[in-house]
């Protein structure tokens, strides 16, 4: 009987090719899966929570740095353009250099190089110093950013409405604790070289999780992500959807980037106080952080991307022009925020969701922060320029008001209410 048995489950039915032969999967136990599953989210939080405070603890210091190294309002503006600009340029050499080394890997290196140019800011005594540290935090975040989407689809993409959240909240408490901490640590310490630098401290508690991100990766890992790069590896050029969205992400980008660099000073231009000015980008930075859970909970309710764009952008436009009249400022800051917060969420699910693989969807995010950062990296040059010519925020306020109108009607154009039906429903 035995011996029957054994034999019944040895009868063949045909070779099998060996490339048709696919290994048996592991299936962890429970306690891996939950193990790996916070690990994966953990790790992407604080991978996340880096790609801001080395360009928002600028502007808190900013009058000081140019106080110390004599630089004009257009050059000075250049400190938070420069790493804009790398993310433009160096976003589609991310997605090469992943397919060489893997995913994970990219993110843990862009994580090391963040921190070195972060500690080297201990060091500047002139400008040259200034802007090579400036040049190399932007290289880490520029490599990094494009990746996160694909890593999000690549291990957690059935809940990517709510990794995206995570993602966005990270990204805004970043610059929330760059813009708000920056200025009081610049009094205690009485440097503003050691204001800048303390920001590796969020470098040196990511990386452990990175190093045990990279541990638990299979060795089959990179092989896999090879295959699957030659398959769709080349950015999407070709794709309408893809060109309106990077589109809508650079006029994102240059309000965004625009406000980060002079938000305090056009607040004092409004008939803001020092004091108040600072309460209120650390404001319109904090009031980032829960946009991405915001927009979670209004998609469940109306699952349309495209009617969330409008609105969004709207709500942003509002919050300008309450700016530009100098009226009802903390409340100008609180709604301009929310728009701000609520745009970034939505513009970066969407390479997510219409997607089908992690090689993909990074592809998607690298040609929309491609064209998105190189558009976005004009607007502190142009609005500094702007002041420096006319002597007033004025014009580059409703300059942002226009862009911020113009995203909306856009949107009529991106996702259709259907579509987003169809995705919400993945």
């Amino acid at each position: 009987m035995r011996n029957r048995r054994t034999n019944s489950l040895r009868v063949p039915t045909m070779s099998p090719s060996p490339e048709s032969i696919s290994p048996i999967p592991i299936i962890p136990n429970d306690k891996e899966y939950e193990l790996n599953r916070w690990l994966c989210v953990t790790a992407l939080f604080m991978a996340s929570l880096n790609l801001r405070p080395v360009v928002s603890s600028i502007a808190p210091v900013l009058a000081n740095i140019q106080h110390d190294l004599g630089l004009s309002g257009a050059v000075s503006s250049l400190l938070v353009s420069i790493p804009v600009l790398c993310m433009g340029i160096l976003a589609p050499y991310s997605v090469k250099l992943s397919e060489r080394l893997g995913i994970e890997q990219i993110i843990t290196f862009s994580l090391m190089l963040i921190g070195g140019s972060t500690f080297l800011r201990l060091f500047i005594h002139s400008a040259s110093l200034l802007f090579f540290t400036t040049l190399l935090s932007g290289v880490g975040i520029a490599m990094m950013g494009p990746l996160l989407s694909g890593y999000i689809k690549k291990h957690m993409a059935d809940r990517a409405p709510s990794m995206i959240a995570i993602y966005s909240m990270a990204l805004a408490l970043g610059a929330a604790l760059g813009s708000s901490l920056t200025s009081p640590l610049h009094w205690k310490l009485h440097s503003w070289q050691m204001s800048l630098s303390v920001w590796v401290i969020p470098v040196i508690l990511a990386l452990p999780l990175w190093f045990n991100v990279l541990k638990r990766q299979p060795s089959s890992s990179k092989l896999n992500s090879t295959v699957s790069y030659r398959k769709s590896l080349e950015l999407p050029w070709q794709k309408g959807k893809a060109w309106i969205l990077a589109v809508q992400f650079g006029m994102l980008s240059l309000v965004f980037y625009s406000l980060l660099g002079w938000l305090p000073l056009i607040l004092i231009g409004a008939g803001a106080s020092k004091l108040h000015a600072g309460l209120m980008v650390t404001l319109f930075a904090l009031i980032q952080i829960p946009s991405g859970t915001v927009v979670q909970q209004l998609l469940i309710r109306h699952p349309s991307r495209r009617n969330w764009l409008i609105v969004s952008s709207m709500i942003q436009a509002a919050g300008l022009l309450l700016i530009f009249f100098s009226t009802y400022l903390w409340l100008a800051v609180l709604i301009c925020g929310l728009g701000s917060g609520m745009l970034f969420a939505l513009l970066n699910l969407l390479p997510v969701e219409l997607t089908t693989s992690p090689e993909e969807a990074a592809s998607w995010a690298a040609m929309t922060q491609c064209i998105g950062f190189l558009i976005g990296a004009s607007g502190p040059f142009l609005t500094g320029y702007l002041h420096d010519r006319m002597g007033h925020f004025n014009t580059g306020i409703l300059a942002m008001v226009f862009i911020s109108i113009a995203m909306g009607i856009l949107s009529l154009t991106m996702v259709s209410k259907e579509d987003s039906l169809v995705l919400s429903t993945r």
